[in-house]
């Protein structure tokens, strides 16, 4: 962990702060006086009050705590990332806001991004119920510009751009502040679908009869090897088993796609497999297993919070049973155990795969601000920003989506053979 630095609790914001070597000077910012904010490298000394206020505040899985104490300290630490938690309160100290924000320093630019950007599938800050009705609209612009005064002005956590990605339009049932600092759509969407009633009524609604005829078809076909349930494991040799056959699975799948092998990096298969097993984070996962016979079909990690199904990861079995969809049943399973368990929305999560488009009722656009700080974030932050225009440009164009999907695969097959 990085050396603490004491919260400046009682310091406001705009307060003046110490220049630093090479960070951009920046203009005094001028806010309400009853504002303080208080910035955190190391995240034991945040953890009581993150805790507490992510009980009641506006956020998502993805802004838990254990989930973004488990990947710094597998993934990030590793990686050189240094967390920069902004906190801000009023003055009677409640929490209003807090943002898990994070530096990367390694390379040619210093980037301010979201902590842990990469494995959440949203990016937002917690918000106090009453966050709205202080900053609404225009309001934010100066918070976030005193936001980065601070962290400008830190010693180790001046930035030269910043990149904030995947975030949604909203923050539970609040307007998402950070859209109005200027963002562009990103290049995948998520989807989600409201769960009600019993799961044959919920069935019967979503898929027709002719779709599930086939559905049973296949399933009877899939009995054929052997008795199909769905299998959720006890005991962490359990589920650390069902992790290690889902990551190899995946590891096939991503072959076969002709993409990197996620648990292959550095950090990766150790935080799943920690935040599946250890005691304060085991209760926001769900492992489960469809089996066929002696045959683990599918596999998947999910994760729960607040009445919400996160559909994660999921792999199927790549041998025979292959044929008869084995993840579509796992799915139809999950589903069915999602609203058995009073679940009230099963989340498909970011990913433009054409089977979630069949079950959603809700589509969610994500946004992405990138913004440069200094003329070594310029040289960074102006292609990054051009790329992912033209990777939503490529996602959203089916026939070139497809074309891509196909060269790449060709690509993979052919550095497979040559590997082997």
């Amino acid at each position: 962990m990085a050396q603490a630095v004491p919260a400046c609790l009682d310091v406001h914001i705009g307060a003046d702060t110490p220049a630093v070597h090479d960070a951009p000077a920046l203009a005094p910012v001028s806010l309400p006086d009853d504002i303080r904010l208080a910035v955190y490298e190391d995240l034991n000394e945040v953890e009581h009050d993150w805790r507490a206020f992510e009980a009641q505040a506006d956020g998502t899985v993805f802004q838990c705590f254990d989930w973004l104490a488990t990947w710094q300290r597998h993934i990030g630490a590793r990686n050189g990332v240094r967390p920069a938690i902004v906190a801000g309160r009023d003055a009677s100290g409640d929490m209003l806001f807090l943002l898990p924000l994070s530096l990367r320093a390694g390379g040619f630019a210093r980037e301010l991004a979201w902590l842990g950007s990469e494995l959440c599938d949203y990016n937002m800050p917690l918000l106090a119920p009453a966050f709205a009705g202080r900053f609404a609209g225009k309001d934010f612009l100066p918070l976030w510009a005193a936001i980065k005064q601070r962290l400008q002005s830190h010693p180790r956590l001046h930035f030269d751009y910043v990149s904030l990605t995947k975030m949604p339009d909203m923050v539970g049932d609040q307007a998402d502040p950070m859209l109005g600092l200027g963002v562009t759509i990103n290049p995948s969407g998520a989807y989600l679908t409201h769960l009600a009633g019993d799961w044959e009524a919920y069935y019967a609604a979503k898929r027709s009869s002719s779709t599930r005829r086939r559905d049973r078809t296949k399933r009877k076909k899939l009995s054929e090897f052997g008795e199909v349930r769905l299998v959720n494991p006890a005991g962490d040799a359990e589920v650390l088993h069902a992790l290690d056959t889902l990551m190899g699975q995946k590891a096939r799948s991503f072959a076969r796609m002709g993409v990197g092998n996620l648990f292959a990096r550095p950090g990766h298969a150790e935080f799943y497999r920690a935040l599946a097993t250890a005691p304060a984070s085991k209760n926001l996962v769900h492992v489960s297993r469809l089996d066929v016979g002696a045959t683990p079909a599918a596999v998947n990690l999910a994760l729960t919070f607040r009445g919400r199904y996160y559909h994660l990861l999921a792999s199927y079995d790549d041998g025979e049973v292959s044929r008869f969809g084995p993840g579509a049943a796992h799915l139809h399973d999950l589903l069915q155990l999602a609203i058995e368990r009073g679940f009230e929305i099963f989340d498909f999560t970011i990913g433009d795969e054409r089977y979630k488009r069949d079950w959603c009722d809700t589509e969610l656009r994500l946004y992405d601000h990138i913004e440069a700080a200094t003329w070594r974030g310029a040289l960074v932050a102006t292609p990054k920003i051009a790329l992912r225009r033209l990777k939503r440009w490529i996602k959203q164009t089916p026939a070139v989506w497809n074309a891509f999907s196909a060269a790449r695969m060709i690509v993979g097959s052919a550095t497979r053979r040559l590997r082997g």
